[in-house]
């Protein structure tokens, strides 16, 4: 037999939506057509594909048949189409990602690299914002992704996803190392001086309210724009600071860690994507690669 494969693909989309008249939208065709085709598909084969019913069409027991081999070429054509398409695009283009700076250290960095390593032609973009910062750009569609630390309040109609959880851990250099002999209380290490991320960023939120969860005040001392600035502050003996653990790898040098009686509050990074806003093959590329580091996080979890 000599039949398109048009008819072929018309017969699985039929069969997949059990509808002649939302198979015709899915393909974009007219429903007139579509009847056509089934009709002289079934004369090319000399048997009934389908019986109608009132929400529509089912199978026959000779379509049922034709439809276990159908099926399986048809995705598999279209899976080759898409991969296709996918590598195509994926020569080119760019990709702008709102981050904060603890997930582009603690997660994100390594994704990029191998991203980057696969796709040399795609441009990344990487905007360093506050958690704020960056959940107003991308409802603004002025980034593609955002990967951010929470607390992230302003989400609300965006699509969210916990990637991962960290802790932060207090830190002190060897002016204060004494304090790292025993156990401390936050309501101690309150009578030093602090260093902390400037206010307005989620992570001086997250401080403010741990500590007055613990009936004190959060005055720090010192505030940054960006949490690499603790450390070197820390390291130089200008106070106590606050940083995720994931920091401390390879640099740890002149810093003592704090034991903290209290319990530190779980912490996640988040990637936020805006649905109002079709995503290009290279971003879906790179939120897929995302998506798979979390799901093989979670496995080893």
């Amino acid at each position: 037999m000599n039949i398109s494969y048009d008819h072929y693909k018309i017969f699985y989309y039929v069969t997949k939506y059990g509808s002649i008249t939302r198979a015709a939208n899915a393909l974009t065709l007219n429903q007139p057509n579509i009847t056509r085709t089934i009709k002289t598909l079934e004369a090319e084969l000399g048997c009934t594909l389908f019986e109608r019913t009132n929400k529509g069409v089912r199978l026959t027991p000779e379509g049922e048949r034709l439809y276990e081999h159908i099926c399986t070429a048809v995705e598999q054509i279209q899976a080759g189409e898409e991969e296709v398409s996918l590598n195509k695009s994926l020569q080119n283009g760019i990709i702008s990602i709102g981050a904060t700076e603890v997930a582009l250290r603690c997660f994100l960095l390594p994704i990029l690299g191998a991203y980057h390593s696969k796709y040399p032609g795609v441009k990344l973009k990487i905007c360093n914002y506050s958690t704020p910062q960056a959940i107003t750009a991308l409802q603004k569609g002025l980034v593609d992704l955002a990967v951010v630390t929470t607390p992230a309040d302003e989400i609300g109609s965006l699509n969210a996803l916990k990637i991962c959880s960290f802790r932060e851990t207090a830190i002190c250099g060897h002016v204060f190392e004494h304090l790292a002999e025993k156990e401390v209380s936050i309501k101690e290490i309150a009578k030093y001086p602090l260093i902390a991320l400037s206010t307005g960023t989620k992570t001086y939120e997250y401080y403010r309210d741990f500590f007055s969860e613990n009936g004190l005040p959060f005055e720090p001392d010192i505030e940054v724009e960006t949490a690499d600035l603790i450390l070197p502050m820390v390291q130089n003996g200008l106070g106590i600071g606050f940083v995720p653990e994931p920091f401390l790898d390879g640099n740890a040098d002149n810093i003592c860690r704090l034991k903290i009686k209290e319990n530190m509050p779980t912490r996640y990074i988040c990637l936020i994507k805006n649905n109002e806003y079709a995503l290009s093959i290279a971003s879906r590329e790179l939120e897929r690669s995302i998506r798979d580091k979390c799901r093989t996080m979670s496995m080893k979890g």
